[in-house]
C-alpha cells in the first residue's frame, strides 16, 4: 500500500491557499475600457449635439447612462489582476 507525505501537496493548492488567484480572461481589459470610453463618448455625444443624440427622448438622463456605462468599467477595474 503506497502511503502518501502529508507535508507534500500538490502545487494546486498551495496556489490557492496563500491568496494566488487565476489571472483575468484576454478579453477582461478590453472589455472593461471599452465600457470607460463608451460611456465618455456617450456623454460628450450628447453634449456636442446639444442634446439631440445619442437617444433624443431620454433628454438630460442619456447623462446618466453614460455614467452608468462608465460605471460599469470601473467597477470591472476591482476584479482587474
Amino acid at each position: 500500500m503506497a502511503r502518501t507525505n502529508p507535508r507534500t501537496k500538490p502545487a494546486r493548492d498551495e496556489a490557492t491557499r496563500s491568496g494566488e488567484q487565476a489571472p483575468n480572461p484576454v478579453w477582461f481589459k478590453p472589455v472593461m475600457f471599452g465600457f470607460m470610453l463608451l460611456g465618455l463618448v456617450w456623454i460628450i455625444v450628447f453634449y456636442v449635439s446639444q442634446g439631440q443624440l445619442p437617444i433624443p427622448a431620454l433628454a438630460s438622463w442619456n447623462i446618466l447612462v453614460g455614467f452608468g456605462i462608465a460605471f460599469i468599467g470601473f467597477l470591472m477595474t476591482t476584479r482587474w489582476r
